[in-house]
């Protein structure tokens, strides 16, 4: 038992704490016994009493509640009145035996263990290509767009206008047409007299009737005019029958197709005079102006010559009589007029071209 006089063990300062990961298991110490005192007794402050102030060099993995001495260290309960003031070093050697902690895969307070040097995890890697892409991809639209903007439209150019083109006309007067070798295409009905009413400079003139003959001879009369037909070698005949707006004044007018302009010309004049004997027969139509053609009375025949075509005229008024020198202008007139709007547009064409409008 120890007396009050006695110095007390001296306050030592508090235990180093513990390491972060427990120590390798081992079998536990024996108990050390209880209410013994470092000066031999019992303890001042009983025997259930610890020492409050703890031991500082008791190792992090021993119980407080005593253990078995270490190298150095006295038991307790031993004579020397210093016994609780020895200071004794850990034995190093025996902390060198001491298995040291296991590194465990988790950390301390159960987050992810983090390593800066550790690889990305594989999951990642596309996500972040992905992101990559679709960022590259937003950026090329974006520059597009942008160009797109920026850029001005071109100028409008103006097209080329089409031009016809039409093969070199052969020279002469005629041009095309001035032999049939290069006005190859037959005359139509359409083609010549394709229009029914027409006028021209005020005066108004109605197509009665055409028809196109079998034979060229079938279409006129006189046996000197059917000679130049044969002579050359006329292959069409076509006739239309005309009046004006009052039909007093009616006509038939014919086109020939000869080989040459000379032929052509040998055709008009054929049986011309005073007198004519060889001329067009006129077309009689079925209407009440035109029926009257080719009957009793006087009548103006004649015709012209363009290219290797014989155009043939028969104009008369309709009662027959005989024209005076002013009525014969009038029916020269009705003729060019009527001739001028039918057959000379189509044969015009065909001396540039070649062909049929």
């Amino acid at each position: 038992m120890g007396y009050p006089g006695d110095p007390l063990t001296p306050r030592q300062p508090p235990a180093p704490p513990a390491p972060s990961s427990p120590p390798a298991p081992s079998s536990p110490p024996p108990p050390s016994p209880q209410g013994t005192s470092p000066y031999g007794n019992a303890s001042p402050y009983g025997a259930s009493r610890e020492n409050p102030y703890g031991n500082p060099y008791e190792t992090p993995w021993q119980s407080r509640d005593g253990g078995p001495p270490e190298a150095g260290q006295e038991e307790p309960g031993e004579s020397s009145p210093y016994a609780g003031r020895r200071r004794e070093q850990p034995d190093q050697a025996a902390a060198a035996d001491r298995p040291l902690p296991e590194r465990t895969s988790s950390p301390q307070y159960g987050g992810p263990e983090w390593d800066p040097y550790a690889p990305a995890p594989l999951w990642r890697r596309p996500v972040v290509l992905g992101c990559a892409l679709l960022a590259l991809i937003g950026a090329l639209f974006l520059g597009l767009w942008v160009a797109a903007r920026s850029e001005k439209p071109p100028a409008p150019r103006a097209l080329p206008t089409p031009t016809l083109q039409v093969p070199e006309a052969p020279k002469g007067k005629y041009g095309f047409a001035g032999s049939r070798a290069t006005d190859k295409m037959p005359l139509t009905l359409g083609e010549v007299f394709g229009d029914k009413k027409f006028g021209r400079s005020g005066r108004a003139y109605v197509m009665t009737v055409r028809r196109k003959e079998k034979t060229c001879t079938d279409g006129v009369s006189g046996a000197k005019i059917q000679k130049a037909l044969k002579a050359g070698r006329c292959t069409q005949l076509i006739r239309a029958s005309f009046a004006d707006a009052k039909g007093t004044i009616i006509g038939t007018v014919g086109v020939a197709n000869l080989t040459t302009s000379a032929h052509a010309k040998k055709v008009t004049s054929a049986g011309g005079g005073a007198q004519r004997t060889d001329y067009l027969k006129p077309l009689p139509g079925k209407d009440d102006a035109t029926k009257h053609l080719g009957g009793a009375g006087d009548a103006y025949a004649g015709g012209w010559a363009y290219g290797h075509y014989a155009v043939l005229l028969w104009f008369q008024f309709k009662d027959g009589h005989k024209p005076t020198k002013a009525e014969q202008k009038l029916l020269y007139q009705a003729a060019a007029d009527i001739a001028d709007k039918t057959v000379f547009p189509a044969l015009e064409h065909r001396s540039l071209t070649g062909r049929r409008t």
